[in-house]
């Protein structure tokens, strides 16, 4: 566990960078959607790339609930730089949780620096929520395998050193042995050996960083690439599922951020913005508004970290992230739209940054699992007789 005064001064150092150089810039970014280099560059500096990977492989060995804290104060200044870091560490996760300890070695030192930057791939056009469905396939050829198929919204995926591919394990024959994750060393780029990046998705919101498709036609592994060595044929679905908790509550952080930003942004306009001779904060609809939202969001940063404290304690916690997750992210949304409406017509300008809180936050509703899939793993837990 991190130490609480390590853990406050690293929280704290992120925030002052962000109030400094995220805010007053992060919607020039945004809007032109072009890549951050110099802010990833100081996530590195930072250690991010390595928050969540021990420390005996170089990273920095943060527990869940200071990451979940870091993850906010960045998505308060722009949720687009949790994203960089998130896929990253979901691939880190899989590694350190399910890794031989000669991938562990190889993998995670370098990813702590990063001298390779790493992704998860896992989505493909007609295999989202029903992720079992995927249909890549790595066929076994001797001690290699080879990989065909394409696959959808993969963040990072161009600038990536490693893909944590989920693909179907088959023989020759056209024997199944279930889906897989594969550890894909590439070159950063628009392609490298036999998968190339078709194309680069254009998005409502989540911009500045690619979310792109991949293609992989022929494209050869060596046997050791399989995550787990020979025993892990056949069992990335229930590994990646088992990362995914962290990419949950990394995804409830993001959302307590988005919905955090909204809610100073009206507060502050609140306080500005008069109508009637007098500013706005002062009519009784504008202070229930304002305390409504006030209230989810910090009823969400609860959940978000009693999540984050049961993967910390090494609690099960599926319920919890997706509880987690799910009240999060659709408080973001709500908490961004009232603060449109707080702003008015200004909130529907380009002007304040209350748009691209707006836009922001369908995203946390959709990735990592959408709320309906979160409704589903709570009340299967509660069915079970599992409690909150």
């Amino acid at each position: 566990m991190t130490d609480q005064q390590t853990a406050d001064e690293i929280v704290d150092t992120v925030a002052r960078w962000v109030d400094s150089e995220v805010m007053p810039n992060a919607s020039e970014f945004e809007l032109a959607d072009a890549y951050p280099d110099e802010m990833v560059d100081q996530l590195a500096r930072f250690g991010l790339f390595g928050a969540t990977i021990p420390e005996q492989y170089g990273g920095l060995g943060l527990d869940v609930s200071t990451y979940a804290r870091v993850i906010e104060e960045l998505s308060r200044g722009w949720m687009s730089l949790a994203g960089v870091v998130n896929s990253h560490l979901i691939a880190a996760q899989l590694i350190t949780r399910f890794g031989t300890e000669d991938q562990r070695r190889h993998w995670l030192p370098q990813m702590a620096e990063p001298t390779r930057r790493g992704c998860f791939s896992l989505s493909e056009h007609d295999s989202g929520s029903d992720a079992a469905a995927l249909r890549c396939r790595a066929v076994r050829d001797g001690d290699q395998w080879v990989v065909n198929g394409t696959k959808m919204w993969v963040t990072n995926g161009e600038r990536a050193g490693l893909v944590a591919l989920l693909a179907r394990a088959c023989d020759a024959d056209g024997t199944d042995h279930g889906i897989t994750c594969f550890l894909v060393d590439k070159q950063p780029g628009p392609s490298s050996g036999g998968i190339t990046v078709s194309r680069n998705i254009d998005k409502l919101g989540y911009r500045g960083l690619e979310t792109v498709e991949m293609t992989y036609v022929d494209h050869r592994l060596p046997a050791d690439r399989v995550l787990g060595g020979p025993g892990g044929v056949g069992q990335g679905f229930h590994w990646c599922l088992a990362a995914l908790e962290l990419g949950r509550v990394n995804v409830a952080a993001r959302g307590v951020g988005v919905a955090r930003a909204a809610l100073d942004a009206a507060l502050a306009y609140a306080e500005t913005r008069e109508t009637f001779g007098r500013p706005i904060g002062q009519h009784q609809g504008i202070q229930f508004k304002l305390a409504e939202m006030a209230t989810k969001v910090e009823a969400a940063r609860l959940l978000t970290r009693e999540a984050a404290r049961k993967l910390d304690g090494g609690e099960r916690a599926d319920m919890a992230a997706g509880m987690a997750k799910l009240f999060a992210s659709e408080t973001a949304a709500e908490v961004a739209l009232d603060a449109m409406r707080i702003h008015g017509g200004n909130g529907f300008t380009t002007d304040y940054p209350v748009e691209r809180y707006y836009r922001d936050a369908p995203l946390m509703i959709i990735g990592e699992g959408t709320s309906e899939i979160q409704k589903m793993v709570i009340g299967r837990a509660l069915m079970r007789g599992d409690r909150p």
